[in-house]
């Protein structure tokens, strides 16, 4: 197995903010999420089905997403998912983690000494 890039470590780590706060957006189908999250990131950061599934189950294990099937724009059958007041709260509580840990990093980086 080939060890993951820096990128993909910081995504794994990160996935259930950028889901969050991508679904924060509009309620979107599993696919239609990881293109959408490409695309705010200008292509920096790729998410693999592999990956995305799994985290969406797992947000809505916690409560955090609600699901319903619709009709996708090419008038197929998909499951997207939105978030629930739950989801806006965590999001809240993760983008308030992030801002902290982007914080104690800057200070790290701009140590001199």
């Amino acid at each position: 197995m080939a060890k993951p890039t820096a990128n993909e470590q910081v995504l794994q780590g990160t996935l259930d903010l950028l889901i969050l706060k991508t679904l924060s957006l509009t309620p979107m189908h599993g696919w239609g999420l990881t293109h959408r999250i490409e695309q705010l990131s200008q292509n920096a950061l790729q998410v693999g089905q592999g990956s995305i599934y799994p985290a969406l189950v797992r947000l809505e294990q916690r409560g955090w997403i609600d699901t319903e099937w619709r009709t996708t724009e090419n008038s197929r059958r998909a499951k997207y998912y939105r978030l629930t007041a739950a989801g806006r709260r965590a999001l809240g509580q993760e983008l308030a983690s992030w801002n902290r840990f982007l914080s104690a990093v800057s200070l790290v980086i701009a140590a001199e000494g």
